[in-house]
């Protein structure tokens, strides 16, 4: 087993202390909605979590500072929105570890693992490859996360050699979180007085699809299967879903059901 020591709650009460509370934010820092772009970082005003604003329109939550400080060094550039705004952008996930920088293990595993791209971990399975890969100081350079991020990460191939891991080629790939999690931008169907446009879409699995409500009217889109859907979209409303499996998806507008469209997705 590989020990270390390290101190969440000193680094947690850093944060605490960068944030303060939702006293410290007044209005003129509270930006629009319509200002948030992919790649920025955002929190509400009444609670110091921050999100990542990912390309396919969904927030990704960091759930510790100790993941928010292997992609960021200050918080300088976390917009604050109203919490209403925020509560408008869609969850989708959680931020993991940028890959390269740090190790991580959980209380309940001895393994140590290092991160590659999209959250996969790699057993470094001898401490001599670790001494190789982070140099000497190599026990200082893991964190402890709690077991239920774990789910986060998937688990890749071990590393048996120190050639077979590179943390610097590792970092370096993972230019933005969006580039680490593949996040794409994503297919946008724009619901008017005459219907969807366009009528369908094709998209890969895994990828996103955003509604636009641009009428004055109320509108929703519904799955034929009733297994997914938007929900009653009133004017200027956004909803964005992610298709995991291939297959055809059809769906209708519950307020004019002769409105029908389609989503192919592909492998």
């Amino acid at each position: 087993m590989i020990k270390h020591t390290l101190s969440f709650f000193g680094s947690f009460l850093a944060v605490v202390a960068l944030f303060g509370g939702a006293q410290l934010w007044n209005a003129s820092s509270v930006h629009a909605a319509s200002t948030v772009s992919s790649g920025d970082l955002i929190r509400g005003t009444s609670f110091s979590a921050v999100y990542y604003m990912g390309a396919d329109g969904f927030r990704y939550v960091f759930p510790n500072d100790k993941t928010y400080f292997t992609w960021y060094s200050n918080f300088d550039t976390v917009k604050t929105l109203s919490d209403a705004d925020l509560a408008k952008i869609q969850m989708g996930g959680n931020v993991t570890y940028k890959p390269g920088v740090k190790m991580i293990k959980i209380n309940t595993d001895p393994k140590t693992y290092a991160i590659s791209a999209g959250g996969t971990l790699r057993h470094v399975t001898s401490e001599a490859i670790a001494i190789a890969l982070y140099g000497s100081t190599w026990n200082t350079m893991i964190d402890d996360i709690p077991d239920g991020f774990f789910s986060n990460y998937t688990v890749g191939s071990a590393i048996e050699t120190s050639g077979s891991y590179s943390k610097t080629v590792e970092a370096a790939g993972a230019t933005s979180i969006n580039t680490d999690k593949d996040l794409s931008n994503p297919e946008t169907i724009t619901i008017t007085s005459d219907g969807y446009s366009p009528i369908d879409v094709t998209i890969a699995a895994g990828e996103t699809v955003k509604f636009v409500n641009a009428d004055t009217e109320k509108h929703t889109a519904t799955a034929d299967d009733l297994t997914w859907g938007t929900g009653t979209m009133t004017a200027g409303v956004t909803f964005t879903h992610r298709f995991t499996e291939a297959g055809t998806y059809t769906f209708f507008d519950s307020y004019d059901s002769g409105n029908t469209g389609a989503i192919y997705v592909s492998e």
